[in-house]
């Protein structure tokens, strides 16, 4: 079993989008790939202006949170596959109704993001 689960909130090194560098940013956990990759949605502290987006803040964590002065938003049409060794720790929980949200946002048809295409959507984003 994974040791991590839908809806955990972990620092990884990731970009946002082609056009940005990696960087250690909060990601939502979506789905356990395997026993050595996660894919997740990474978390902005500003709204995709492109794609539809979920705002969070304290109240929707039940464990743990992020230092958030503002709302955030979980880029739910930016999932990335990340390997477990990029984790670089977990920062809490969302709840049970704000992780369904996520995942109702984040269809089966969805394909990890591995790359920048032209309008920043991946392969398998829906219009």
């Amino acid at each position: 079993m994974s040791r991590y689960q839908n809806g955990d909130v972990i620092l990884v090194s990731i970009a946002i989008d082609s056009r940005s560098d990696a960087k250690i940013r909060p990601a939502v956990v979506v789905r356990t790939a395997d026993d050595r990759d996660l894919e997740v949605c990474p978390i902005s502290s500003k709204p995709a202006t492109d794609t539809p987006c979920i705002p969070i803040s304290l109240g929707d964590f039940s464990d743990g949170g992020l230092d958030l002065f503002s709302e955030s938003y979980v880029l739910t049409s930016r999932v990335r596959r990340i390997p477990f060794g990029k984790v670089a720790g977990k920062r809490g929980r969302l709840t049970e109704e704000t992780t369904t949200a996520v995942l109702a946002r984040v269809t089966q048809s969805q394909l990890p993001y591995s790359g920048g295409t032209k309008n920043n959507r991946h392969p398998g984003a829906r219009k």
